[in-house]
């Protein structure tokens, strides 16, 4: 499992955000050499785990619990295939695109080593907005890539340090659920039943996925504990 390149944004105006300034920074793009990682801060205020990356729109990206996104080039591969096009690294607005990695198969709570010094840990799946279909340009793409349920991961920062492309992964530790990110992503999107499933998480979860499935299970019952 290695790390295939690191994915970088700056921001760009574009006319299909809502971002009060019309910014956004989802078109990544590998870049040479190290780059630090380390937790960015709350939600709201902190942007990108990675130094150099652009989040433009603190509402809905960024924090210590969305501090980096990754996705596998297997997935891009197999969207390669279906959309008839060449999409590179980052295209999906990743900052990580990994090798040999099932990263929609990886548990909540699942911590990856990579390089001798960063270690990550899995919240939740990657939901799919608007500004990502317009930056891809593909009619229905969010019912599309929904309807797919490989999300890519967003990950908390456990270790801080420097990565960069060709780095080893290794998953140093797995947590005792069967709760996916490919679960989570489903039960917050196209089945809502699941959430009370994903409670076995526990505080791994993303704190307002965490909090969602815990309101469905006060509204309709099903808890498993947390």
């Amino acid at each position: 499992m290695e790390l295939l390149s690191v994915n970088l944004g700056r921001p760009k105006a574009v006319d299909y955000t809502d971002q009060p300034q019309g910014l956004t920074g989802i078109d990544k793009r590998p870049v040479d050499g190290p780059v630090r990682v380390t937790a960015p801060g709350p939600k709201g205020s902190g942007a990108s785990g990675l130094a150099g990356d652009a989040v433009c729109d603190l509402r809905h990206h960024g924090g210590d619990d969305q501090a980096v996104y990754a996705l596998a080039r297997e997935d891009l591969d197999d969207w390669e295939g279906e959309l008839g096009r060449t999409l590179a690294n980052g295209a999906f607005g990743e900052n990580l695109t990994t090798r040999g990695l099932d990263v929609s198969g990886a548990l909540i709570g699942e911590r990856w080593r990579i390089g001798p010094d960063v270690v990550l840990e899995v919240t939740c799946g990657r939901i799919p907005c608007r500004t990502f279909q317009a930056h891809l340009g593909e009619r229905a793409w969010v019912r599309r890539f929904t309807r797919k349920g490989a999300p890519g991961a967003y990950l908390r920062v456990i270790e801080p340090g420097e990565i960069r492309a060709g780095d080893p992964v290794r998953i140093v530790f797995r947590p005792d659920h069967d709760v996916t990110v490919a679960v989570q992503f489903r039960a917050e999107t196209t089945e809502r039943e699941l959430l009370p499933r994903v409670l076995v998480a526990g505080a791994a979860l993303h704190p307002e996925a965490l909090a969602e499935a815990r309101a469905y299970v006060a509204k309709y019952g099903g808890g498993q504990g947390a």
